[in-house]
């Protein structure tokens, strides 16, 4: 018998961490001593916060980033065929989702190992949620290009697309270049195209706010070096 993979969330804010994680949840991971992570530090730090049934020196911690070769997934699985339960954590937010991941939990599934996913944040599906954008038909395009000249042909793709099919487009960008990303939307969308803006999520001073582009034009937000994510809906 192999043992189970378990998808992992971790906090996107900081704060109590019961308010993103179920406690059932936190007690389940606080059994595993074997697990995936992207960064040990963190990760430790995170199974210490929910109070770990094991000492922090001895659990297993194999290093998934975007640094590993894929052909070193294999090996990250070892443990699974040995029989013990696995923890593949996010650095923030949900394993897989523009985060590492996606390739071991398909070999996972190949190699007929039980996945499991944990409940817990994802600033996609909360921003979604919030914005008042369509959240029927929607689509997730990770970074867009960070060349100018591409990243306002994708733009502009996406909102025509928005249109077309009446679809929420979802992106984020690194904190740092957020103004710059915010200052392209505002200048290259249609007016009525509507935009939200969501950063900070779960945190205490969460700020979530869907206006048009007219409107943004008239007053954006700073959200420079802040995370955020952004939803646009022609």
């Amino acid at each position: 018998m192999t043992g189970k993979l378990y998808l992992v969330p971790t906090p996107i804010s900081p704060g109590d961490i019961a308010w993103v994680l179920p406690q059932l949840a936190q007690h389940r991971v606080a059994e595993i001593e074997y697990f995936i992570v992207e960064h040990p530090k963190t990760a430790r730090q995170f199974l210490k916060k929910i109070n770990t049934q094991h000492a922090l020196q001895t659990l297993q911690l194999q290093e998934l980033n975007e640094h590993t070769h894929r052909n070193d997934l294999f090996a990250l699985l070892d443990p699974l065929f040995a029989g013990h339960d696995v923890g593949l954590l996010s650095e923030a937010g949900c394993p897989a989702i523009a985060d590492p991941g996606a390739e071991l939990i398909r070999l996972a599934h190949q190699n007929n190992i039980n996945v499991i996913p944990l409940v817990g944040p994802s600033s996609v599906s909360l921003a979604l949620m919030a914005s008042g954008l369509n959240g029927q038909c929607f689509a997730f395009h990770g970074y867009l290009p960070i060349d100018s000249t591409d990243q306002v042909e994708k733009i502009l793709l996406l909102e025509k697309q928005s249109i077309q099919h009446d679809q929420t487009q979802i992106f984020i960008e690194t904190p740092y270049r957020n103004k710059k990303l915010l200052e392209q939307l505002i200048k290259v969308c249609a007016e009525k195209t509507h935009l939200c803006i969501a950063s900070h999520m779960t945190a205490d001073n969460e700020m979530i706010a869907t206006k048009t582009i007219r409107e943004w034009r008239q007053s954006s937000p700073n959200i420079h070096k802040i995370p955020a994510i952004f939803l646009l809906h022609g």
